[in-house]
């Protein structure tokens, strides 16, 4: 089995720490991601490396594995069981051979090779073990995560369609049964696990269920109020202003927020903060009726 250096792959060296990780993960996605290079064969093989870089250097207890066995790290808790039970086997008084072979435990790599690589014994054979799990991270705009949409996820060459169910969070996790790593001598595959990137927007805020958003006023709506077109994620929304409302007041607009996870209808509320836009470059007759309005006052 050819080794892999994930370090290098994530452009990274052994002492890389764990937030290193997360940041040349991110970046490399981003620039290798399917849907950003959806007919480059060369950038959906290094989407690929790059996930299962990141699968295994994110994971500390992977990563120890990783670094103390190498390419053979998948098979490191079976190595070491099997090594332990060869320790524990002792010549009989017939000098009958240890079940791995004679002369104490033998050259760690012979050893190593003769359960997981080409030995061919027969207790190697019967052994099934199941595949190891692979973690991908999805990016989505929060937009996209306010509503129900299929995605395409590419896996080793391999597109799997997926459904997001409308409300789903930042760092929310997911499991697809059985498309992880296949499985050695007929055990089953392991499964994929997808963490879900959600980005910030310019223009609306997630806290929770409930959305946050600005406003903008002129003075003559804040004084005497009137009406106010607010930009919802479902569409445009008007709403009365009353009079004499002040800079940075804000309102609730119930159901109109982010929807509730796996809960069809339901929805978080949307929290709304005005913006008073003060008038510039007054004629000199406006100068002159706020002139007399501040006398009046």
């Amino acid at each position: 089995m050819e080794y892999v250096d994930y370090y290098k792959i994530l452009g990274l060296d052994k002492s890389a720490s764990t937030e290193d990780i997360k940041k040349a993960y991110r970046k490399l996605a981003r620039k290798y991601h399917p849907d950003i290079n959806p007919n480059n064969k060369e950038a959906h093989k290094k989407f690929q490396e790059v996930n299962e870089a990141n699968e295994v250097l994110s994971d500390p207890e992977k990563r120890k594995k990783y670094d103390q066995y190498g390419k053979d790290w998948k098979h490191a808790e079976e190595f070491e069981k099997a090594r332990q039970q060869q320790k524990q086997r002792t010549y009989s008084t017939t000098g009958e051979e240890q079940f791995f072979g004679g002369g104490g435990e033998g050259n760690f790599s012979d050893f190593f090779e003769t359960l997981f690589g080409g030995g061919g014994r027969r207790e190697r054979r019967e052994t099934r073990f199941r595949g190891n799990d692979y973690e991908a991270q999805l990016p989505l705009g929060l937009r996209e995560a306010f509503t129900t949409h299929p995605r395409t996820v590419t896996l080793n060459g391999k597109n799997i369609r997926i459904t997001i169910p409308a409300g789903v969070e930042d760092g929310q996790r997911i499991k697809l049964k059985g498309h992880g790593a296949p499985g050695v001598n007929g055990g089953p595959n392991g499964d994929l696990y997808i963490t879900f990137v959600i980005e910030d927007d310019p223009q609306f805020k997630r806290l929770g269920n409930d959305l946050y958003t600005t406003a903008d006023i002129d003075l003559y709506t804040a004084v005497l109020g009137g009406e106010a077109t607010v930009e919802t994620m479902s569409g445009k929304l008007k709403l009365k202003v009353p009079p004499g409302t002040q800079n940075d007041s804000r309102t609730r607009v119930r159901g109109k927020g982010f929807p509730v996870y796996k809960n069809e209808g339901q929805f978080g509320d949307l929290y709304i903060t005005y913006k008073v836009k003060i008038p510039t470059n007054l004629t000199e007759k406006e100068r002159e009726l706020f002139t007399q309005l501040s006398k009046l006052r």
